[in-house]
């Protein structure tokens, strides 16, 4: 790799895995972290992102569906692979193909189990609770037109106590995203 990789970042929440990835790539020789994209103005993801002097842009679902501004910005930002990082939309099929192979997605199940439209955050973790779980953890895979479909790079998993709630399983599974996401980025970028 003779020029650095520049990720673009998707979140459209709170943003704990976007600043993890940030903090992570911050002086890497190889890889940077070029912008971070939202489709929500008010996502504390870009205060994360702007606390590291990361530039921001928001967009609507317009703009990502039925333009091509979206990836006209990737462009311009010379992005080589895509990062989504808690981002709650759906990929056009047409950003999977200028970016075929490039997009990577964690969700906070281990797939096949708890994913699809509406499985997310907390959501999924309150699935887990009520089907009386042994174990959840986390997949990342790559995206493709349906959510959490695609070929699986990567999963973790932990334990799930009967006493566990919701919220115990959530920061179970956000150590476990924080301590493998950025390695599996860069595992997955150096090939």
């Amino acid at each position: 790799m003779d020029k650095k990789s520049r990720l673009a970042i998707f979140s459209s929440g709170n943003g704990s895995n976007a600043e993890a990835i940030i903090a992570y790539f911050q002086n890497h020789s190889k890889i940077q972290v070029a912008v971070l994209l939202s489709n929500n103005a008010e996502a504390p993801a870009l205060d994360r992102a702007k606390k590291f002097n990361v530039p921001v842009k928001i967009f609507n679902k317009e703009q990502f569906h039925e333009s091509d501004d979206v990836i006209n910005w990737l462009r311009e930002n010379k992005i080589t692979h895509i990062i989504l990082a808690g981002f709650l939309l759906l990929i056009p099929e047409k950003l999977i193909a200028a970016f075929s192979n490039k997009i990577i997605n964690i969700h906070p199940s281990l797939l096949p189990k708890f994913g699809g439209k509406g499985m997310y955050g907390m959501n999924v973790h309150e699935a887990v609770k009520a089907a009386r779980e042994k174990e959840t953890g986390i997949t990342i895979h790559l995206v493709n037109a349906h959510f959490d479909e695609g070929k699986i790079l990567f999963q973790a998993s932990c334990n799930v106590e009967p006493s566990d709630s919701a919220e115990i399983i959530s920061k179970k599974v956000q150590q476990l995203e924080h301590r493998h996401y950025p390695e599996v980025i860069e595992q997955w970028i150096g090939g």
